[in-house]
């Protein structure tokens, strides 16, 4: 707290004026996550198996929705590896690249009784070249993105979910 009140007196300048200058120097990080809550468990359940056993089909796909293309780089199931004590966690979450930077992340918890929680991650890098695309709302700017990892996963089918439950 101490350095930003430090910055903005030094600087003389808003929060706002200051963050969209470093966006114009260096880029800007976008990111949203989608939470589908109280999902049914199998059908959450069926929706990440299918999506882990198309991992390595995924691979070389171009998807479009929006108009805008994306080439699929890398998929993986995360493995986290501790390098302190060596320990690996497992199936942390489904992992989809693409060109330019861009990534969605599928991950499943709570898979009582009460139903599942399917949270979709996605994020992307807007080049500071860009400058039709810097100062739009993450949400604009995701939307193609969004629209592609829901194709991939097919979540709905699964799920039967149009909606997210929240988005943050």
């Amino acid at each position: 707290m101490l350095s930003w009140l430090q910055i903005l007196a030094d600087k003389k300048k808003s929060v706002e004026e200051i963050v969209k200058e470093h966006w114009m120097k260096y880029g800007r990080n976008v990111f949203t996550r989608y939470d589908y809550e109280q999902v049914d468990a199998s059908g959450a359940n069926l929706m990440m198996n299918y999506i882990e056993a198309h991992l390595v089909a995924f691979v070389g796909q171009k998807l479009t929705a929006n108009n805008v293309t994306f080439t699929i780089t890398k998929a993986d199931n995360f493995e986290y590896h501790d390098p302190i004590d060596g320990s690996v966690s497992k199936k942390q979450g489904l992992r989809i690249f693409f060109e330019g930077g861009s990534r969605v992340v599928f991950r499943l918890s709570g898979t009582g009784s009460a139903g599942a929680t399917i949270r979709l991650y996605v994020d992307s890098f807007i080049d500071a070249q860009d400058k039709d695309h810097l100062f739009r709302p993450a949400q604009e700017l995701l939307k193609p993105l969004i629209l592609v990892a829901l194709q991939l996963s097919k979540l709905e089918e699964f799920t039967g979910r149009k909606e997210p439950t929240v988005i943050t």
